[in-house]
C-alpha cells in the first residue's frame, strides 16, 4: 500500500516536471514564426555562441572552444544526431544537454572512432546523442568543451553550422603572452560587428551576426573556406616564462615544421634499389625511366588516405609504402621521389592545397594545404607528378592542383611555384555516328575518342572493372545505359595506355527511334541526351565539374530514299567565359548533321551564369523532346 501510494504522490510531481519541459506558448509561435522562414528545415539554433580561449601546457598553446547552444524544433517532431568531432590531437572535456527549465538531461551519448570512406586509417573520433525533439516549439540547450592540445591544429572556426542560427557569436580571448592574427574570411555578404575591449591581460573580440543559415546541402559546391564566412586562427608566437617561441609567423616557419617532419625519414632501401634497377634497366632514356617509375607507382601503390595524429603530416617510408603496397599521398609521393632520386634524378617533397582549400602559402596555417605531391627538375623545367592520380600521363595535372600554389622543398629553403593550367580542349571527348535507317531502326558505326582528363576518367574507371564484366560494362556505357540501344564489334586502342588518345569503334543499333505514319516519319536521333534537365533551379552554390569539359557529338543520319526533311528542331548557341552549348540540325546533301558541343571552360558554372545556363537547357532539352519529321514524297 505505502508503494501506491508513492506513485500516486509522484505523478503530480512528474507532470510539473513534464510542464516545465514541455515549450511555451511563446517558443511554439516562435517556431511556427521560424518555419515560415526556414521551410526546409527542422532544427533552428536560437542561439550559438563560442568561446575560445588559450592556456600554456607542457610548453605548447592549448585551445578550449567553449560552445552552448539553444535548440529549437521548428516541425512538429524532430530526431536528429548531435555529434562533436575531434582527434588525437584534441579530447571532449565537457558534452552536455539540458531541458528548457536548465534541468539536466540525461541523454545517452556514444563516443565512437569516426569512419570516412576516403580514409584507410585515422585517429578521428565522435561524440554524439540521440536527441528527440516531440512537439513543435520544444528546445534543449547545450554546452560542450573541445581542448586542442596545440594551436597549431585549431585553425579556424565557421560562423556556419548544419542548423540555421538566429543568433551567432564568437569570442575569443587572446592573452597577451599569445601574439595571434584573426584573418576575416569570407564577411563581405554578411552583417557581421566586431568589437574588441581589453579586460586586465587579455583582449577580447567578439564577433556577433543574426540569421546565418546552415550548410548548403549541394553537389559539387566549393570548399567550405570560399563560401563560408569563417575566422582563420594564424598563431605567430608567444612567450613563457620570459622566452618568445615562434609558432608559424611566416611561411618559412610552416616550411620549417614539415620540413622537420621529413628529415628523420629512412632513405636507404635494398628493395628500394632492387626495384628501381628492374623498373629502369631496359629504357633508352631518362623520359622513360622516369615514365616506368611514375607509371609502376600508379598502378601499383593503392592508395588510401591515412590521418592519426603526426601521421597525418609525417610521410611513411619509402620502403614502407614499396612493401605493403598501399600508401597516403606523402607515402607515395615520398615513394616516387626515392625511387627517384636512386635512378639519379633531383626530385623533392612538394605541399600543396587541392582546389577545394581557397588559401595559399602567403597564410602560415595547416589550413592551407591537404595534399603531397612529387616535383622533378629535369632540363630546367619544373614537372609535377602526383601518383595518387590513376592513369595520369606524365606532364598532365589534374584539375583540382591547376592553378595551386605548391611549396617545394629546397634544402633548408622552399620554392614556391604554381602548378600549370591547361585548358578544356587537351580533355575533349568526341562521339561520331554515321548512320542509316533500316526496318525503322538507326544503325550505322559509331566511335569514341578520348583526350587528357577524359581519357583518364575512362581509363580509371574501365580498369577497375573485374576482368570478366569488363566486356559487358563496356557495352553498357557506351549504350549510355539504354535498353533500345545495342552494341556490338567493339574494337579500342590500348585501354591501358595513359598517354595515347583512347579511341573506341563499334556497331550501333538503337530500336524505337523510329515511327512511321501514313507517309511521314518520325525519329527520335540522340539517345544519349547530354546534360537534359540539368538547370540549376534553387541552387546557391557554384557547381564545379571534375574537370574542363569539351564534349563534342556528331551524329550524320542518311536520308532514305524518296524522302525529304519536313521538320528539323531549331538551332541554337551560347558561349560566354564560362561554358559554351551549341547544337545544330541541318541538311547537307543526302544527310541529315546533328552536331553539339558542351565546353565547360573553367570547370565551373558559377551563380551569375546561372540564369543563361538554365536557359541554354531549357533550349536544349526542347531539341530533345522535339522530333525530326521527314514526309514522303
Amino acid at each position: 500500500m505505502k508503494k501506491i501510494v508513492f506513485i500516486i504522490l509522484l505523478l503530480p510531481f512528474i507532470g510539473y516536471c513534464q510542464k516545465k519541459m514541455d515549450p511555451t506558448p511563446e517558443d511554439i509561435s516562435k517556431a511556427k514564426e521560424l518555419r515560415s522562414l526556414y521551410d526546409e528545415e527542422d532544427i533552428v539554433l536560437l542561439e550559438s555562441d563560442n568561446l575560445i580561449t588559450f592556456s600554456i601546457e607542457d610548453n605548447k598553446v592549448a585551445v578550449n572552444n567553449y560552445t552552448t547552444e539553444h535548440l529549437m524544433n521548428i516541425n512538429s517532431r524532430s530526431d536528429i544526431q548531435k555529434p562533436v568531432f575531434y582527434d588525437g590531437e584534441s579530447e571532449i572535456q565537457k558534452f552536455q544537454f539540458y531541458y528548457r527549465n536548465k534541468k539536466e538531461a540525461r541523454l545517452l551519448s556514444k563516443d565512437i572512432s569516426y569512419t570516412d570512406n576516403d580514409l584507410f586509417h585515422n585517429d578521428a573520433r565522435v561524440k554524439f546523442a540521440n536527441v528527440d525533439f516531440p512537439t513543435q516549439g520544444y528546445t534543449y540547450f547545450f554546452e560542450s568543451i573541445k581542448h586542442t592540445k596545440d594551436i597549431k591544429y585549431f585553425t579556424s572556426v565557421y560562423f556556419t553550422s548544419e542548423y540555421p542560427s538566429v543568433s551567432r557569436k564568437i569570442v575569443v580571448e587572446i592573452p597577451d603572452w599569445l601574439n595571434i592574427e584573426l584573418f576575416e574570411k569570407n564577411f563581405e555578404n554578411f552583417d557581421i560587428q566586431k568589437t574588441e575591449e581589453q579586460v586586465g591581460d587579455k583582449k577580447i573580440i567578439t564577433y556577433t551576426t543574426a540569421n546565418i543559415e546552415a550548410y548548403y546541402d549541394e553537389k559539387g559546391s566549393p570548399g567550405p573556406s570560399y563560401i563560408y564566412p569563417h575566422i582563420l586562427l594564424l598563431a605567430k608566437d608567444f612567450t613563457s616564462k620570459g622566452e618568445k617561441q615562434i609558432l608559424f609567423n611566416k611561411t618559412k616557419d610552416l616550411y620549417t615544421w614539415y620540413k622537420s617532419l621529413t628529415k628523420d625519414i629512412s632513405h636507404e632501401s635494398e628493395v628500394l634499389n632492387e626495384k628501381v634497377t628492374e623498373l629502369t634497366k631496359d629504357a633508352t632514356s631518362d623520359e622513360e625511366k622516369i615514365k616506368n617509375i611514375y607509371y609502376w607507382i600508379q598502378d601499383n601503390i593503392r592508395y588510401i588516405a591515412f590521418e592519426d595524429g603526426i601521421a597525418g603530416f609525417k610521410p611513411e617510408t619509402a620502403e614502407n609504402v614499396l612493401t605493403k603496397r598501399y600508401g597516403d599521398c606523402k607515402g607515395m609521393a615520398n615513394l616516387a621521389k626515392e625511387m627517384l632520386v636512386i635512378a639519379g634524378f633531383d626530385a623533392r617533397l612538394t605541399w600543396i592545397g587541392t582546389k577545394r582549400i581557397a588559401y595559399n602559402y602567403s597564410t602560415p596555417s595547416l589550413a592551407v594545404d591537404n595534399h603531397m605531391i612529387c616535383t622533378l627538375f629535369k632540363d630546367g623545367k619544373k614537372i609535377f607528378l602526383d601518383p595518387t592520380e590513376k592513369f595520369s600521363a606524365f606532364g598532365e595535372y589534374a584539375e583540382r592542383i591547376q592553378g595551386k600554389q605548391s611549396m617545394i622543398e629546397n634544402n633548408d629553403s622552399f620554392l614556391l611555384e604554381e602548378v600549370p593550367t591547361s585548358t578544356s580542349k587537351k580533355n575533349k571527348e568526341y562521339f561520331l555516328f554515321n548512320a542509316s535507317i533500316v526496318n525503322e531502326e538507326i544503325e550505322g558505326l559509331a566511335s569514341r575518342k578520348y583526350q587528357g582528363e577524359s581519357r583518364a576518367d575512362f581509363l580509371y574507371n574501365f580498369n577497375n572493372l573485374e576482368s570478366n564484366k569488363k566486356q559487358e560494362a563496356l557495352k553498357d556505357y557506351l549504350a549510355s545505359y539504354n535498353r533500345n540501344v545495342l552494341v556490338s564489334d567493339i574494337e579500342t586502342s590500348n585501354l591501358e595506355n595513359r598517354e595515347a588518345e583512347i579511341d573506341v569503334k563499334y556497331a550501333l543499333k538503337h530500336n524505337k527511334a523510329v515511327s512511321s505514319f501514313d507517309n511521314e516519319m518520325y525519329i527520335d536521333l540522340d539517345f544519349y541526351k547530354e546534360f537534359d534537365n540539368y538547370a540549376f533551379e534553387e541552387r546557391q552554390t557554384n557547381y564545379n565539374f571534375a574537370y574542363k569539359k569539351d564534349v563534342i557529338t556528331e551524329m550524320r543520319l542518311k536520308i532514305p530514299v524518296s524522302y525529304s526533311v519536313s521538320t528539323l528542331p531549331e538551332s541554337f548557341s551560347i558561349d560566354n567565359a564560362n561554358f559554351k552549348i551549341a547544337v545544330s540540325l541541318q541538311k547537307e546533301a543526302d544527310y541529315i548533321v546533328y552536331k553539339k558541343e558542351f565546353e565547360i571552360k573553367n570547370a565551373t558554372i558559377t551563380t551569375s551564369d546561372f540564369e543563361a545556363w538554365n536557359d541554354a537547357i531549357t533550349k536544349l532539352n526542347a531539341i530533345y523532346n522535339e522530333q525530326i519529321i521527314l514526309t514522303k514524297s
